[in-house]
């Protein structure tokens, strides 16, 4: 069996340029796509949003953000309609604006 260094052989042979472009090449790879909402799916986020808000509880949003999805766990602070974003404040006091549209998923959590 042969054993060399494989990828780590070519690299000082490439032009920095190059192994920047495959790393990035590598990172875009992992990207994912957003998906699509369908109506049952955003009737239910809203009644969900509803009672967190009525009733102060924690949820857990799942949102698009930088070609990647996110988890949040806090309370819902504000609704801003001006600019559609919710303002979360998680455990450690800090405040997450998420945009509706990159919402993908809202639930109650007990914490």
């Amino acid at each position: 069996m042969i054993r060399d260094r494989g990828r780590i052989k070519w690299v000082s042979m490439m032009l920095p340029e190059h192994v920047k472009m495959l790393r990035d090449w590598v990172k875009e790879d992992q990207y994912e796509e957003k998906k699509e909402m369908d109506e049952q799916q955003l009737e239910l986020m809203n009644v969900t949003l509803s009672e967190a808000i009525e009733f102060d509880q924690f949820v857990t949003i799942t949102h698009y953000r930088k070609s990647n999805y996110e988890i949040v766990i806090g309370k819902i602070h504000y609704w801003d309609e001006i600019t559609q974003k919710l303002h979360i404040v998680d455990h450690f006091e800090e405040v997450h604006r998420i945009p509706i549209a990159a919402i993908a998923d809202i639930r109650i959590t007990d914490v």
